[in-house]
């Protein structure tokens, strides 16, 4: 009843933030982590540029044209994104340079991003409470 509604969906945005902000957290921490490493290239968590370029693909998948393949070898012009098979991505940045043994950690954006994150996941589960709630009324008034 309630599995494709648009409170499931934003339910399963949240908790997968969730997922996402926790690895970012790691990240962050391996980044610091390493601040004093000779040539430690540091990493960043990319998820929410995926996802947007998901919904919007999906948002702008009825103008695409469906074709009609006629052996299961056919490769279609368009394959269509979910918005569940969104992952997150780790990047290193090879290409910059912070100090003279080739480090690129700056510890002062690290602390920044761990402040960042701690506030983005402190709102998510807010966020994701607050939306178990409304689901405990819908369900009530059912």
């Amino acid at each position: 009843m309630f599995g494709n509604s648009k409170l499931m969906q934003t339910n399963y945005f949240l908790e997968k933030s969730l997922d996402v902000e926790s690895l970012r957290r790691k990240v962050i921490s391996n980044n610091i982590a390493n601040v004093d490493v000779p040539h430690f290239k540091r990493s960043e968590v990319n998820f929410e540029s995926e996802l947007k370029r998901a919904i919007m693909e999906q948002e702008r998948s009825p103008q695409n044209y469906k074709m009609r393949l006629t052996d299961e070898r056919h490769i279609p012009f368009y394959i269509p994104k979910d918005v569940k098979s969104v992952q997150a991505r780790i990047n290193v940045d090879y290409n910059t340079t912070f100090r003279n043994d080739g480090n690129n950690v700056d510890i002062e954006k690290e602390m920044v991003d761990a402040a960042k994150n701690m506030m983005r996941y402190n709102a998510l589960i807010a966020s994701l409470n607050h939306n178990y709630k409304m689901l405990k009324i819908a369900m009530r008034t059912v």
